[in-house]
């Protein structure tokens, strides 16, 4: 008889089934993809982030395709946390749903509030968005400001029982010391990278001018893969709490790729939108490949990934 491989890792005090998990703001809130993947199979899904109040987000144009991925000016359009418990958590909870619940703010006490909110509703995890570059204040400058993350990141971990993660910003000179911070501030594991600031045009020649449209805001896709990686190889020297990686994550060789560099899980964001049944397909895959390897656990693969630097 075959032996059937543990998948499950732990991020925190959460336990996920594998480790494989769908990133905000890419699968909405979780069952809308319910006739595309079998929800109940992945690892987790993290919500579209969640505020204070509602949010209309950006108006448009917000999105636009560019060379290995996409921008997005979205704004953080969502129903606000009120909403959320009312109307999305009991789905979540009825269809048994893993879910994580990303969270933003463009104050310290709306964060506050919303892990209160979440605690008292028995939520087990939350995705701290201290990094959005598509809205024009909060989020974004707290994951740059060492100061302002600490207090944030220790204010959240008070009002919180549950697991906290951070999810950091890449448009940050270093990485490795802001991973610090939110380690030492109580967070459980870090999440990253989140979107890079680009920005695309489209030109156009009218009397002899160059005129043109933008969209500025989070780039992502497979083009940012390389900066993903580096982010999370610099900190995962620096601290010892999980990392859940993303950046570009297309394929079951990319999984790889983020394991090798530190990753004690991966979410997959941009690839939701044109495979929108990639996740369950990258649970199968690493199914597959740790019984043909013998790997009778994932935290065992864990243990086994060593770097090598040859090349720094």
């Amino acid at each position: 008889m075959e032996l059937k491989p543990d998948l499950s890792v732990n991020i925190g005090r959460l336990k996920l089934k594998n480790p494989i998990i769908t990133a905000s703001g890419t699968f909405g809130y979780a069952d809308e993809f319910e006739n595309f993947v079998n929800l109940q199979k992945l690892g987790s899904v993290i919500t579209k982030g969640i505020t204070l109040k509602p949010k209309e987000g950006n108006p448009q144009p917000r999105i636009r395709e560019v060379k290995g991925g996409l921008i997005n000016w979205i704004g953080l359009e969502n129903i606000g946390i009120n909403a959320f418990i009312e109307q999305k958590l009991p789905v979540l909870r009825q269809k048994n749903i893993d879910f994580i619940v990303n969270i933003a703010g463009s104050s310290l006490e709306d964060y506050v509030e919303i892990a209160r909110i979440c605690g008292i509703n028995g939520i087990e995890a939350v995705e701290m968005n201290v990094s959005c570059p598509n809205v024009t204040e909060g989020c974004l400058e707290f994951g740059k400001d060492p100061d302002m993350l600490k207090r944030l990141t220790s204010a959240v971990r008070e009002a919180f029982n549950g697991t906290l993660i951070v999810k950091l910003s890449p448009n940050v000179s270093n990485p490795a010391k802001i991973a610090q911070i939110a380690e030492s501030s109580g967070a459980d594991a870090i999440s990253a990278i989140n979107t890079l600031k680009g920005m695309s045009i489209k030109t156009s020649i009218k009397n002899g001018q160059i005129l043109y449209d933008k969209v500025k805001g989070g780039l992502s896709g497979s083009c940012i893969k390389p900066v993903a990686l580096s982010f999370i190889h610099d900190i995962k020297a620096a601290v010892k709490i999980p990392i859940i990686g993303m950046g570009g994550i297309t394929s079951f060789e990319d999984v790889i790729d983020f394991i090798a560099v530190g990753s004690s899980a991966i979410q997959v964001g941009t690839a939701n939108f044109t495979h929108p049944n990639i996740s369950e397909k990258l649970v199968d895959e690493l199914e597959q490949f740790m019984k043909k390897n013998n790997i009778i656990s994932f935290e065992k693969l864990l243990e086994n990934t060593h770097g090598n630097n040859t090349f720094n």
